[in-house]
C-alpha cells in the first residue's frame, strides 16, 4: 500500500488498535470540553512513541523518522489534536534537544520526554515573527552567568500543561557583524519566574491540543541553559522545520484516510431514491477523487520521509518536505470538504466526525510553515529567484 516495510505495517497495526482503544470512545467528548488528556498522553509515552527516533542512551528506540510518520498519520486518523501533540512533542520538543544540547542538557530533560512523562514545546512564532523568523523581537541578554529573557511567543503547543517541563525559544542575543540580528535558542523550564504560559485560545480547530501565547518579563536562567551553538538559534530551528513539515504531512495523511473510511462508509449505507448514494455518480466521483488525494499525499510523504531516512542530501530532503507538506496539508482541507459534502447535512452536525476534521484540517496548510511560504522554498529550490 505505501512502499513500507512489513515492520512499518506491523507497527501501524500496534498503534492503530491502541488509538481506537484509547482515544476513539472518548474524543469527541474531549473535543467538546476542550479537554488535554494527560493519561491517555501518558499512555502514548508507554507506548514508546515519543521515544521512537530518540538514542538508546536516553530510552529511546533509535528508530527511523519513517515510523514516526506512521505513528502520527494513525493517531491523526482517530484524532488530529493527538496526532499533533506527539508530532510536537518529538520534533519540537525532543529533537532539537537530541542535536543540538550538551550532554548534560540530554541528561537531565531526554529520560523524561522520550518516556512521555513530560513534554516539551518550541518557541519561535511571535505576535510580528512567524515564517520570518529574522523579525524576532523577544530578547535575552547575557548578565554575568545569567540569560535574562524578555519577549512574547504565541501558537506555542504543549506549552501550559501539566507535563510541560521546558520550552526553548529563539531570542536575539545581539548583532552581527553585518547589522542582522544574533538569534539564539535558549531553554527555559517551566515554572521560571517570569516565564508565563498565558490562558489557552479558543481555537477554530485542534480542541485538544494544548496551545497557548507565552510571555517572559525578567526571566532568568543560567547561562548554560543556551541550546547549542550562540547565534545558530536560526539555522538550527530551520533545519528542525524541515523535519516537522514532513510529520505535518503525515498527519494530514491520517486526517484524509479518516475522511475516505467515513465517506466510503456512509456512501454505501445511505439511502436516497431506493439505492446508496454511493450508486450516485455525483456522490462516487468525489469519493474517488479523495481516494486519489490520499495516495498521492501518502506517496509524498513517505517519500520525503524515505529520503530523509536514507541520508539523502539536506536540499533534497529539504524540497521533498515541502512539496510532501504543500501537497498534502492542501488536499487534506479538499478532502474534509469533499467528506462534509458526501455526508450532507449531517456532516455540518458536530456529532459526526467528518465535522472536527473539517474544522481541523484548516491548520494543515498554516503551522510549520504556509503553504504561500511553501511554494517559495520550492522555487528556490527549482533556481528561481523568488523572494
Amino acid at each position: 500500500m505505501t512502499g513500507l516495510s512489513r515492520e512499518h505495517e506491523d507497527f501501524r497495526r500496534t498503534v492503530r488498535e491502541f488509538a481506537e482503544a484509547e482515544i476513539a470512545p472518548h474524543v469527541a467528548q474531549w473535543d467538546r470540553d476542550h479537554h488535554f488528556p494527560v493519561d491517555v498522553v501518558r499512555a502514548m509515552g508507554d507506548l514508546g512513541l515519543f521515544g521512537l527516533t530518540a538514542p538508546e542512551a536516553v530510552g529511546g528506540a533509535d528508530g527511523d523518522f519513517t515510523s514516526l510518520c506512521v505513528a502520527i498519520e494513525e493517531l491523526g486518523r482517530v484524532d488530529q489534536s493527538l496526532g499533533i501533540t506527539l508530532q510536537a512533542g518529538v520534533g519540537l520538543g525532543i529533537n532539537p534537544i537530541v542535536a543540538y544540547g550538551t550532554p548534560e542538557q540530554q541528561e537531565r530533560w531526554l529520560p523524561d520526554l522520550v518516556a512521555g512523562r513530560t513534554l516539551a514545546g518550541f518557541g519561535l512564532t511571535e505576535p510580528g515573527a512567524g515564517s520570518d523568523a529574522g523579525a524576532t523581537r523577544t530578547r535575552a541578554v547575557l548578565d554575568g552567568d545569567t540569560w535574562v529573557v524578555d519577549g512574547a511567543k504565541q501558537f506555542i503547543t504543549n506549552s501550559g500543561n501539566e507535563l510541560t517541563s521546558v520550552v526553548t525559544v529563539t531570542a536575539r542575543t545581539g548583532e552581527r557583524p553585518d547589522g542582522r540580528p544574533e538569534i539564539s535558542a535558549i531553554m527555559l523550564p517551566a515554572g521560571t519566574p517570569g516565564f508565563v504560559a498565558e490562558p489557552a485560545y479558543d481555537k477554530l480547530g485542534w480542541h485538544i491540543s494544548d496551545t497557548h501565547p507565552l510571555t517572559f518579563t525578567g526571566a532568568r536562567v543560567p547561562a548554560d541553559h543556551l541550546l547549542g551553538e550562540r547565534g545558530r538559534g536560526y539555522a538550527q530551528f530551520l533545519a528542525t522545520l524541515d523535519d516537522g513539515r514532513i510529520a505535518i504531512s503525515a498527519l494530514s495523511v491520517g486526517c484524509l484516510q479518516a475522511c475516505l473510511d467515513l465517506c466510503v462508509q456512509y456512501a454505501g449505507e445511505r439511502q436516497t431514491f431506493g439505492v446508496p448514494i454511493g450508486a450516485k455518480q455525483g456522490v462516487a466521483f468525489q469519493v474517488a477523487d479523495l481516494a486519489v488525494l490520499l495516495e498521492g499525499a501518502r506517496a509524498l510523504t513517505y517519500r520525503a520521509a524515505g529520503l530523509k531516512d536514507a541520508g539523502a542530501p539536506y536540499a533534497v530532503v529539504k524540497q521533498a518536505a515541502s512539496v510532501a507538506k504543500l501537497y498534502s496539508t492542501e488536499a487534506a482541507v479538499t478532502g474534509t470538504r469533499i467528506a462534509t459534502q458526501v455526508f450532507g447535512g449531517y456532516g455540518f452536525m458536530e456529532e459526526y466526525p467528518v465535522a472536527r476534521f473539517y474544522r481541523d484540517a484548516k491548520i494543515l496548510e498554516i503551522g510549520e510553515g504556509t503553504s504561500e511560504v511553501q511554494r517559495m522554498l520550492i522555487a528556490r529550490g527549482l533556481g528561481l529567484p523568488v523572494e
